[in-house]
């Protein structure tokens, strides 16, 4: 392995150290010399590569939502028609809630620190774009936007309930949502 700053892997580390991290111990208890340790990486490594925690913060949760997106691309973009493309995201919502208890936490720490601070509420709006413009390549805007939230709501349902539903009732509300038939509210007279 190589040692100093030339080592390539060393910043994926540090990053993935951070969201290991997060995961375990909430955004608050990340430090630089935490980090560095979980890492395997001199101190000084740290503001080598990132000027200071807020950066470093940034940088990782940009890295998960990357992650996230990705879940949904591979999901979404095999699908060729409306249906497999329901079935694709009843398959996401499953994959989302039965995967790692690591991604559920970090998603959800990364959404109190967009409640309180702009730039990862800007980071978590990017994000939904980016979901939405998935779902958008088979729904119109406004079912992508349903889409959206169902399935960040169904996942975080089934990851957290004791006795989660089954794949039936899934498939069941993102159809209702795919099917249903749009009207729009009447201009109101003058």
């Amino acid at each position: 392995m190589a040692t100093g700053h030339t080592d390539p892997q060393r910043r994926e580390r540090i990053l993935t150290a951070t969201l290991d991290h997060i995961a375990d111990e909430g955004v608050a208890g990340v430090s630089h010399r935490k980090i560095a340790a979980r890492a395997g990486v001199p101190l000084g490594s740290m503001t080598y590569h990132f000027e200071g925690i807020a950066e470093l913060l940034h940088e990782a949760f940009s890295r998960f939502a990357d992650h996230v997106v990705a879940l949904f691309e591979q999901h979404l973009n095999a699908a060729g028609s409306a249906e497999e493309a329901r079935e694709a995201v009843t398959d996401l919502i499953h994959e989302l809630s039965d995967g790692p208890q690591r991604d559920l936490i970090i998603t959800h720490e990364l959404y109190t620190l967009a409640a309180r601070h702009p730039q990862y509420r800007e980071l978590t709006r990017r994000w939904m774009i980016r979901s939405r413009e998935l779902l958008e390549r088979h729904f119109d805007a406004d079912t992508a936007r349903q889409l959206d939230a169902l399935i960040e709501g169904l996942a975080l349902h089934r990851a957290l309930d004791t006795a989660p539903h089954d794949r039936r009732l899934t498939s069941e509300a993102v159809t209702r949502i795919t099917t249903a038939v749009r009207t729009r509210p009447s201009p109101s007279p003058r």
